[in-house]
């Protein structure tokens, strides 16, 4: 079985690319606020929602995609230790989302300590649903895994060969599957994890 989510191009690029930017702390840790910026394009291109993304959504180029990651970079600013924690990154984004008076979209965090099993759930009922997923990964015991270590990327698919549950990862410009299993099973004690969208017609009660 295998599910995609529709994303989009940034000129050649699957989505964006971190070393487009000028501005040294963005290029070095600007991913959090880069996986924010994709989730309010894609919410914008594929759930209709509005007020997300300050230019012209149907005409995405590079410029105004830099000029967004400029805006959302109070939010989730570059730091010493990154946005190393999922409440770090709720936070700053909800932050963005209050200020643009968007009150349609909910997080959650699923924290990397809990079962893979539980985690190829939650992956699957987020992408049927047609919710991408930023993913946080902190260290690795896996080489192969380097140029995801200390970085969010975006979560747009996923295929389960029988041979394994695999996850259609975005980043860098470019799309890639891993396995989930071994992204999950970093042998560290710190554990990134997932964030968990949901969307309401009505701003949520209470």
């Amino acid at each position: 079985m295998k599910k995609e989510l529709p994303y989009f191009n940034i000129e050649e690029c699957r989505g964006g690319c971190q070393n487009w930017f000028f501005d040294p702390m963005m290029k070095l840790g600007g991913c959090a606020a880069i996986a924010a910026c994709e989730t309010c394009i894609y919410l914008s291109l594929y759930k209709g929602i509005k007020g997300l993304y300050p230019f012209d959504v149907q005409k995405l180029n590079k410029k105004d995609y830099l000029r967004f990651c400029k805006e959302m970079k109070p939010y989730l600013r570059p730091r010493i230790q990154g946005i190393d924690t999922l409440e770090l990154f709720m936070g700053g984004f909800r932050g963005y989302l209050d200020n643009s008076e968007i009150s349609c979209i909910s997080m959650e965090g699923f924290s990397g300590k809990l079962p893979v099993k539980h985690a190829e759930t939650a992956v699957r009922r987020q992408l049927d649903a047609g919710l991408p997923i930023p993913f946080l990964l902190l260290n690795h015991k896996n080489r192969a895994f380097r140029d995801f270590v200390w970085h969010w990327f975006m979560v747009a698919g996923y295929e389960d060969s029988g041979s394994g549950f695999y996850v259609r990862t975005i980043t860098y410009g470019k799309e890639l599957y891993l396995s989930l299993s071994e992204l999950w099973d970093t042998e560290y004690d710190k554990k990134g994890g997932m964030i968990l969208y949901s969307l309401h017609p009505n701003p949520p009660s209470g």
